[in-house]
């Protein structure tokens, strides 16, 4: 069964954890787990905060072509995983009242200041191409 844009989106908010791979400034791939607090837009668009002086800031301010990864069992008890991996573009924003949009109390675990935490930013991923796998089932959506 081929699966919509929607469809994708509404099963990446029930995966929490996403695997966001950057180019680092030597060319090799970098990756790191990233929660996306099930903060996925209909559009494929996923949002994430981070700290300014991270490695993942610096490489997408270089490089803002990103690709994320995620796996989780979405369906109903014996259906099997859905993998997806995303392409796309991201955009660093350091906007407190964008903070506030996006902000849940389980980030605290990370960032004890909340939205005040010092040099927090968001970072937002706009996928423009989704492959996704569900058992027998592949396809891909381009955006």
């Amino acid at each position: 069964m081929t699966k919509t844009l929607s469809d994708i989106a509404e099963a990446m908010r029930k995966i929490d954890f996403t695997m966001l791979t950057t180019t680092a400034a030597d060319g090799g791939l970098a990756a790191r787990p990233m929660s996306n607090n099930r903060d996925v837009e209909y559009d494929g668009d996923s949002w994430f905060f981070a700290l300014e002086e991270t490695a993942t800031v610096r490489h997408i301010a270089s490089n803002p072509r990103v690709g994320l990864t995620l796996h989780g069992n979405v369906g109903l008890l014996g259906k099997p995983p859905l993998f997806i991996a995303a392409a796309g573009f991201a955009e660093i924003f350091r906007d407190k009242a964008l903070f506030a949009d996006h902000w849940n109390s389980d980030l605290e675990r990370w960032f004890k200041q909340g939205t005040d935490t010092p040099g927090l930013v968001l970072i937002k991923v706009h996928a423009d191409r989704l492959h996704y796998w569900d058992g027998e089932n592949q396809g891909e959506i381009a955006n």
